[in-house]
């Protein structure tokens, strides 16, 4: 699965907030947060970009890790069912997404958060870690509704994610086959504190109480 997982980098290479942004004669990375997530494009030039964003850095996840695994004959099967060799095979394409996402070439090796690509790749690796995946955007949503901080939903979400994937492996549907799912977990645990990490400058921030909230003024 090399070769899909350098597709993958170069799907979730492309900068779509980025091209969104310049087909407005705008340059997202130096607007707002200066970052090219959907979160950004959304505030700088409106939510229905936003939306638009987030479902095309959604899908460059997606596609790649989907089609890898129907190739794979990986597709349907939990965890239980897979070796280590491709669950991590696998889960490796959707990391190459998201790193793509994050250290992007197109923008000197910039990037986003990597949390719409994440849930993305994630939720293609039918069904062993979709559930999980879901549960983690429930979250997401929940906290976003409850604080408007979309940073602290994303960092909750990359928390729980792995959690998740250690409590699906448990359950029948999952496999019933925690310490066999050890590949899924761990990489979603790393990718998890990978995603908390780029949300240093957030975390600053809302320890500071100077983060911004959707639908509200800029914190100054």
């Amino acid at each position: 699965m090399i070769w899909m997982a350098l597709v993958a980098f170069a799907c979730g290479s492309v900068p779509f907030g980025v091209l969104i942004a310049r087909a407005h004669g705008r340059d997202i990375m130096q607007e707002g947060s200066r970052n090219p997530g959907a979160t950004n494009v959304g505030r700088v030039l409106g939510k229905p970009w936003g939306f638009l964003c987030f479902g095309l850095d959604f899908l460059k996840g997606f596609v790649p890790v989907a089609i890898a695994g129907h190739q794979a004959g990986l597709w349907g099967r939990a965890a239980a069912e897979m070796s280590p060799t491709a669950q991590l095979g696998w889960v490796a394409i959707a990391a190459a997404a998201m790193l793509g996402h994050m250290f992007s070439p197109w923008i000197r090796f910039k990037g986003g958060k990597g949390v719409a690509t994440a849930f993305g790749g994630l939720a293609a690796l039918w069904p062993a870690v979709t559930v999980p995946v879901l549960v983690a955007f429930g979250a997401w949503v929940a906290v976003v509704a409850i604080t408007r901080y979309v940073s602290l939903a994303s960092i909750i979400a990359a928390a729980m994610l792995p959690l998740a994937t250690l409590g699906w492996a448990a359950t029948p549907r999952g496999g019933s086959d925690v310490a066999g799912a050890w590949p899924l977990i761990a990489v979603n645990a790393a990718l998890g504190a990978l995603v908390i990490w780029k949300h240093r400058a957030n975390i600053a921030r809302l320890r500071a109480g100077t983060e911004n909230r959707v639908g509200g003024a800029k914190a100054t």
